[in-house]
Parts: structure tokens; C-alpha cells; sequence
């Protein structure tokens, strides 16, 4: 299956849409998002945007109505760890939440 790479531009900042082929829709680059805020270290508003309570809630949102092997008691877990200023949430940790 062939990548296939659009862009799109708002305010001045062109971000890509991505699709593998094995999606059925488009995955958009958040690190062109966050170059918008900070274009020398968009990582550190990923980073940051990754620890906010709301994002988390967010996001256990949209994967109990998108992922049917969601599994909600790791993901009370990562809400509870997200009150403590040591949390810090990853794509791989959210996604070790993931399935049970």
C-alpha cells in the first residue's frame, strides 16, 4: 500500500495529512500543529499538551467510541496517575492502555 501525503495550509502553517493505505482515513502530523506555537521545539508542546488532564480525557473519549478492545480500567489508571506533577504520557504509554 502506498503513503499518500496532502497538505493542508491554515494561518500560515502547512500541515501534512497522512494516509498509509491501511487507514481508512487521513492521519494528521501533530508536529505540524505544534511548530505553530514553537517552531524550534514543537516536542515540548506535544509533550506538554500530552500531560494536560483534559487531552487525556479527550482522548479516552475517543478511543471507548473508536476502539472496541479499549480497555477503560488501564485507562482510570492513567487518569488517576495524571494528577501527579510527574506524569508524563506518551504514544507508547497510551498505547500499552490500549487492548486488553
Amino acid at each position: 500500500m502506498k503513503t499518500r501525503v496532502e497538505t493542508i495550509s491554515t494561518d500560515g502553517t502547512n500541515i501534512r495529512l497522512i494516509n498509509t493505505g491501511s487507514q481508512q482515513t487521513d492521519l494528521i502530523s501533530l508536529t505540524d500543529i505544534a511548530k505553530y506555537k514553537n517552531s524550534d521545539e514543537p516536542g515540548e508542546v506535544i509533550r506538554n499538551w500530552m500531560r494536560s488532564h483534559s487531552t487525556i480525557e479527550y482522548l479516552g473519549l475517543w478511543e471507548q467510541l473508536h476502539n472496541e478492545a479499549f480497555n477503560n480500567e488501564a485507562y482510570t489508571n492513567l487518569l488517576i496517575e495524571a494528577g501527579s506533577n510527574a506524569f508524563t504520557l506518551t504514544p507508547q504509554k497510551l498505547h500499552k492502555s490500549g487492548p486488553k
